[in-house]
């Protein structure tokens, strides 16, 4: 988040938090599945959600690019390189403390040093977001620079979704996956904003499209035809879109305010989720206390949302540990007075 105060969009908040939401339960429910070696429940809801879970993030992350792509490269790279990189590197840090018993017994402490080096050029784990995010600002604005015209961006984005490029390098096959809804939120913010203020004016209306469409993406991911070339892009913008009328009409009827709170902070969801899930799904499927394993995905995917505001709401309440989640002065190039309150999910 900027430094001083800044207008927060209610909808898009919400938007943002139903997305980190759906990426914890993402990685709770595969995560207690793979440990069980068993499917549950919510393994479906994961599975309906994975055509426009991902797609939604990237597409909100451009959303206001329009408003500060024209700034000089150094204030740019401060805010949208910089920033990410350092959350980064201190958290795939963080990460690699935390693992590093385990990792050294199966592949021995070189190999440990190995795999942390290698990080900084395959992302790790479940940071790989944070770490694609500087990509694509870069590329957009160069792209701006140059004068590539937004048409042919586009196009050119949505052929790298169509084509199936499989490298195995994870930063290239998410960018081509991914590029295409990112420049579209930047591209068609306006829009989006749009959508957003007519589904709350035809409330009725909305919520009919809105059964249409998750009955056609439900019946194309159940009976295997999501992963098409032109069905996940048209299903990864469409269930896009589908989730900013969603939002919109949760905060329209006043019902928002968990997802919202979690949207605000999805910097710190994101960053922190991975160690109270681990935990969590340990202990849970250790114990045997629930046996159901869609009631422990959901435990866990509550855990890892929940955990991390928890560590937010006490670093602020007692001023240790803030570095966690606001990046310090000595991490910037652009040297502005350090004043925000809040975690800086995107400045």
């Amino acid at each position: 988040m900027k430094e001083g105060a800044k207008t927060r969009v209610d909808w898009v908040d919400t938007a943002k938090g139903f997305c980190i939401v759906f990426v914890v339960m993402m990685h709770s429910t595969l995560g207690v599945e793979a440990a069980a070696g068993e499917t549950g429940w919510m393994h479906y809801l994961v599975e309906f959600a994975r055509p426009f879970r991902m797609p939604d993030f990237f597409l909100i992350s451009g959303l206001f690019l329009a408003n500060v792509i024209d700034r000089d490269w150094r204030l740019y790279a401060d805010r949208k390189v910089v920033h990410f990189a350092y959350f980064y590197a201190l958290w795939v840090t963080l990460q690699f403390i935390v693992k590093a018993p385990h990792f050294a017994a199966e592949i021995g402490w070189a190999g440990v040093l190995r795999e942390y080096l290698l990080s900084f050029v395959q992302p790790f784990g479940t940071l790989w977001f944070i770490y694609l995010l500087p990509v694509m600002f870069v590329v957009t604005k160069a792209a701006r620079q140059i004068g590539i015209p937004w048409p042919v961006m586009l196009a050119g984005a949505a052929v790298l979704q169509i084509a199936p490029i499989h490298t195995g390098w994870v930063t290239l096959d998410e960018f081509c996956s991914r590029y295409v809804y990112f420049y579209s939120g930047y591209i068609f913010a306006q829009n989006a904003f749009e959508i957003a203020a007519w589904a709350r004016r035809h409330v009725a209306v909305a919520l009919g499209g809105l059964f249409v469409w998750a009955l056609a993406n439900g019946m194309l991911v159940f009976q295997g035809h999501a992963d098409l070339p032109l069905v996940s892009l048209f299903l990864g913008a469409i269930g896009a879109f589908a989730v900013i009328t969603v939002s919109a009409l949760l905060t329209q009827i006043g019902v928002a305010a968990p997802l919202r709170h979690c949207g605000e902070n999805s910097i710190v969801i994101y960053l922190a989720f991975f160690f109270p899930m681990a935990v969590s799904r340990t202990i849970l499927l250790k114990l045997g206390i629930v046996s159901d394993l869609g009631t422990i995905s959901v435990i866990v995917t509550a855990a890892g949302v929940i955990a991390p505001l928890v560590l937010w709401w006490l670093i602020q309440k007692t001023g240790y540990g803030r570095f966690l989640f606001v990046r310090p002065a000595w991490a910037r190039i652009d040297n502005p007075r350090v004043t925000a309150a809040s975690p800086q999910a995107a400045e």
